[in-house]
């Protein structure tokens, strides 16, 4: 925000991964002459426990999850900061939640080390509140260009979402990642990074070098 009002407080494309996505989305509803796009990626428009697979499997578990956590945060946090990266990815490649044949070991484990240190607590109240949060009725409403980028395979928001996404927004842009999960944008940096330079250069003008 310091470098915005440094800036003047230009109009931004706002960009959002996963539960960022409905937070990009709350910003363009609360503050659309700051919005000059969005890009959205690997998310949902609301309601996103309800989606895991295709199912409401963490809007069913989450409560008995938080009774415990509010139990006993801290050692739940002490447990959590404790999770090695390494064995994490290993579980993620095992569940299929990420591309074996993309994702690059070096590239995943600053994201999962990131992770470990997110308050945990916190994060599952974030991940209720977006539980319960749905920004569907404004969809047609948006009239900045939005891109979606969605992952073939994603598990935790399945790319049918982003497809609904897609047909709700005017003019709307997506990206389906072939093979791409709920990651995509780092199984695949070339494809997703060049994709997203070549709307914000289009929607913002070239940036100076």
């Amino acid at each position: 925000m310091s470098v915005r009002r440094h800036l003047g407080d230009p109009p931004s494309v706002i960009i959002g991964h996963s539960m960022g996505t409905q937070v990009a989305l709350e910003t363009w509803r609360l503050f659309p002459e700051r919005v000059r796009g969005l890009v959205l990626m690997c998310g949902s428009f609301g309601k996103v426990t309800q989606s895991f697979r295709g199912m409401p499997i963490i809007d069913l578990i989450l409560p008995k999850v938080m009774d415990i956590v509010d139990k006993q945060p801290d050692l739940v946090r002490a447990l959590w900061s404790r999770i090695p990266p390494e064995v994490a990815l290993k579980a993620a490649l095992l569940a299929r939640d990420v591309d074996p044949n993309h994702v690059r070991r070096e590239d995943m484990l600053p994201y999962l080390r990131h992770m470990t240190h997110v308050d945990f607590p916190m994060f599952l109240r974030m991940l209720r509140a977006a539980g319960e949060h749905s920004a569907e009725k404004y969809l047609p409403q948006i009239d900045v260009p939005v891109l979606i980028v969605a992952g073939e395979k994603d598990t935790f928001t399945p790319a049918s979402l982003s497809e609904h996404m897609a047909e709700l927004i005017p003019n709307a842009e997506l990206l389906m990642v072939p093979g791409g999960t709920h990651v995509a944008p780092i199984e695949q940096p070339d494809l997703v990074g060049s994709r997203i330079k070549a709307f914000i250069d289009r929607v913002s003008g070239p940036s100076t070098p």
